[in-house]
């Protein structure tokens, strides 16, 4: 089959999935173990065919993925999902705007030459080994991520990678090194930000429903107590798994040390612009990390701090309006402005909570182990689609009432859920840092999924053994006493 071929197969399908949904004759109510009713309506029907049909044209790229994100926001009204205003309004939620801001940041970063700086000052103390190059740029992502928001952490670091990928002598040919560095930051972003409160919004947002329910609370350094070790361990497994599937094609970059710090030496001291950046960066997540400590700040949408530094870098002309046009991936925007919109149709006509307490009630009276793994895989799988906030709070109810009539130990079912929606490692949607590293066009939308695929079952692994040994230590039994 020809190359175009493949093309129109792939958008077939995915209209063949919108319509096949939209036509079917309506599925029966799911029903939670409480005996509550979840119909699914005709929008909730087409939302689920519309999802299916995103799915397959980013992953294929039959288009633009950009472009599927605009299909989304049209075939809503069109299919009376839901009406064009709502659809098209989540093309400009915070959280998109927020993605912006962390694109600004790193585009701030870059053209002042804080980038340069990082990675040059890297590479000469990790040296020429490839392995360790990449290990280097896995430690610092997931450190930076214990204090920042993921995406503003990738939108830092892409530039950075970017700058040591020109360093690896191959231009912008795609190769395995490029690949590694860019995925494996996608991914360590993610298992970083499961190791503190901070780390993004599903972290909290999973911990007030667990209150709810349970009516306990989980302190600060309880969380880290059970969920830092999970990161850390997850971040170097994602390390040897790359650096075996995707070998380097050089063991060594032979002297990248010396060349690494003689092009620091060349950048000299510090410039007036780089601190001027570093200090309204330093600015915008000073107020974001203080909102977990601070009550007024907490009013303050999380997209407004960076927003802010990207409006006075403008003012002060460190960035233009030619930066703002040819420097912006607006493809990646668009791409979360899509994602951002399908995510809220599948919650607002209640097909996510069809799908998931169908998928939990199949769960009913199995052993702890199976409903535990099962629920992470529900999770998993639901936040590489949606946002992981929505995913837990999706899920996360449903199944801390299960756990109850099983028996099974609630915390058990908040960590492995809130590890595994920080982990989304199939979809560029799923996350922002898979969008800003496929930006660097090492890898397809194909090649993410294929290798998403063993790092997800990597993790379950990770949390089954953790369910074993070291939770069961620090007092986390499988049931509840």
């Amino acid at each position: 089959m020809s190359l175009n071929a493949k093309r129109l197969f792939f958008i077939a399908l995915g209209f063949a999935l919108l319509l096949l949904f939209y036509f079917m004759p309506e599925f029966k109510p799911a029903v939670d173990p409480m005996g509550k009713e979840f119909p699914l309506s005709q929008a909730g029907k087409a939302a689920i065919g519309l999802f299916l049909l995103a799915g397959v044209w980013w992953v294929f790229e039959v288009i633009p993925i950009g472009v599927t994100s605009i299909a989304i926001g049209v075939f809503q009204p069109l299919f009376g999902i839901r009406a064009a205003k709502d659809a098209m309004k989540d093309f400009m939620d915070p959280t998109v705007m927020f993605i912006l801001g962390s694109l600004l940041v790193g585009l701030a970063f870059t053209k002042a030459g804080i980038t340069k700086r990082i990675a040059y000052k890297m590479l000469s103390l990790v040296g020429e080994d490839t392995r360790k190059i990449l290990l280097g740029v896995f430690v610092i992502t997931s450190l930076l991520t214990h204090v920042m928001a993921h995406t503003a952490v990738a939108a830092t670091m892409f530039p950075i990678m970017m700058a040591i990928l020109a360093l690896y002598g191959e231009g912008n040919k795609p190769t395995n090194f490029g690949k590694a560095m860019f995925i494996g930051m996608a991914y360590t972003a993610g298992a970083g930000s499961i190791a503190t409160l901070m780390g993004g919004a599903r972290n909290p947002a999973a911990v007030g429903f667990f209150k709810e329910f349970t009516g306990q609370d989980v302190s600060f350094i309880a969380f880290s107590q059970h969920l830092l070790p999970v990161a850390w361990v997850s971040v170097v497994l994602i390390w040897l798994m790359l650096i075996t599937i995707l070998k380097p094609e050089k063991t060594r970059i032979n002297g990248i040390r010396e060349k690494a710090r003689s092009l620091y030496a060349e950048l000299g001291p510090m410039s007036r612009q780089e601190l001027l950046v570093l200090l309204l960066v330093a600015g915008a997540l000073s107020v974001l990390i203080l909102q977990s400590f601070i009550p007024a700040l907490k009013s303050i949408d999380r997209s407004i701090p960076l927003l802010v530094a990207g409006l006075l870098f403008f003012i002060l002309e460190i960035l233009t309006v030619q930066d703002l046009e040819k420097s912006i991936p607006w493809n990646i925007v668009l791409l979360f402005s899509g994602a951002m919109s399908i995510g809220f149709a599948l919650w607002q006509t209640g097909a996510a909570e069809w799908i998931a307490v169908n998928f939990i009630s199949l769960l009913q009276g199995s052993h702890w182990l199976i409903f535990v793994i099962g629920i992470a895989i529900l999770v998993g799988l639901l936040t590489n689609f949606i946002m992981n906030v929505a995913a837990i709070s999706i899920v996360l109810p449903v199944a801390l009432v299960i756990a109850k009539y099983l028996g099974v130990n609630p915390e058990l079912v908040l960590y492995s859920s809130v590890a595994m929606a920080g982990m989304p490692f199939l979809l560029l949607i799923g996350a922002a840092p898979n969008a800003i590293a496929y930006e660097s066009k090492q890898f397809s939308t194909g090649e993410f999924f294929k290798f998403g695929i063993p790092g997800t079952l990597l993790i379950l692994a990770v949390l089954l053994v953790f369910m074993f040994t070291y939770w069961p230590l620090v007092g986390l039994s499988p049931l509840a006493k």
